[in-house]
């Protein structure tokens, strides 16, 4: 399990993270999602020891991250901009991490070419393109056999077969072996099909972490038809309204039952709850105070 209680890390006076907290549970897919600047990448370099927090703790199973050589290598971290030795190919990065990582499997790198096989394995990474990179570190990172997969916009750059087949070899890792995954990704609607809990993340801090379904819970869209405009009920917390004609579209917190069922108190012509994409969830959980394009993705 990892937990992270109450850090901060500042940078010249600038507060990163601001008494940020989050856990991640064993078996579970995480996503971490934020605007720019709220301080993902920080975290996530926090967790991984690049960085030492001001204060707070972080532990991954009761241990300590900083200075933990043998807790790092159970953790393999894809970052968003990757770096290799200057010249070192993928194979020549393969045998640097078979010294590296006790658990690196050097018969599942030979597997996994099967899959990977735009790579040149011998050509220098760094003269490979952008989304050829992220398919070395991923190939790299599956070979370490690691306990916690660390993702900081792992896919970006990759063509939609390959963010598929990605995708599906970290699940079938999270479903054989139980490993834990970490993902910070802008793509949303990607987040959606892979990760089973969720926290968002603003001006440094964890505004809020669930299950997707239980957060998908929280808030409903609902279309409504009256005969004339109607004042809705006082016990419902909008947290936005649009009218387009006839048609009244409102986000409110809450179940669709329990939304539905005060509504029914004004007798509209028609009330159709409308599920939400993770998406307009995180527009609308950020309450706009950064924001203003809710009107955009209605």
């Amino acid at each position: 399990m990892i937990e992270v209680k109450n850090i901060v890390k500042t940078f010249d006076g600038f507060e990163a993270l601001s008494g940020c907290s989050l856990e991640v549970k064993p078996g579970s897919v995480y996503g971490l999602v934020g605007p720019n600047g709220a301080g993902k990448s920080t975290l996530i370099r926090c967790l991984t020891g690049v960085y030492k927090p001001d204060s707070g703790q972080i532990s991954i199973d009761g241990e300590p991250i900083w200075e933990n050589a043998g807790l790092k290598s159970r953790i393999a971290y894809i970052p968003d901009d990757l770096y290799y030795f200057m010249s070192a190919s993928t194979r020549e990065m393969m045998n640097f991490y078979k010294g590296l990582y006790p658990k690196f499997d050097a018969s599942r790198y030979e597997k996994l070419k099967d899959v990977f096989t735009s790579i040149d394995e011998k050509a220098p990474i760094r003269r490979l393109s952008k989304g050829m990179q992220k398919q070395s570190a991923f190939w790299l990172a599956m070979c370490q056999c690691p306990d916690y997969v660390i993702l900081d916009e792992p896919v970006d750059g990759l063509d939609p077969v390959m963010r598929r087949q990605v995708w599906s070899i970290l699940m079938n890792e999270v479903a054989e072996r139980g490993i834990s995954v970490l993902v910070s990704s802008h793509n949303l609607r990607e987040l959606e099909d892979v990760c089973d809990h969720v926290g968002i993340m603003s001006h440094g801090k964890i505004l809020l972490q669930r299950s997707l379904s239980d957060l998908q819970d929280s808030i409903t869209k609902v279309q409504l038809v009256f005969n004339e405009i109607k004042e809705l009920p006082q016990n419902l917390e909008v947290l936005h309204r649009s009218e387009v004609g006839r048609i009244t579209t409102i986000i409110v917190r809450g179940s669709s039952g329990e939304v539905l069922n005060k509504l029914s108190t004004i007798d509209p012509l028609l009330a159709d709850a409308l599920p939400l994409t993770l998406e307009e969830i995180f527009i609308y959980e950020l309450g706009g105070e950064d924001y203003h394009v809710k009107d955009i993705i209605l």
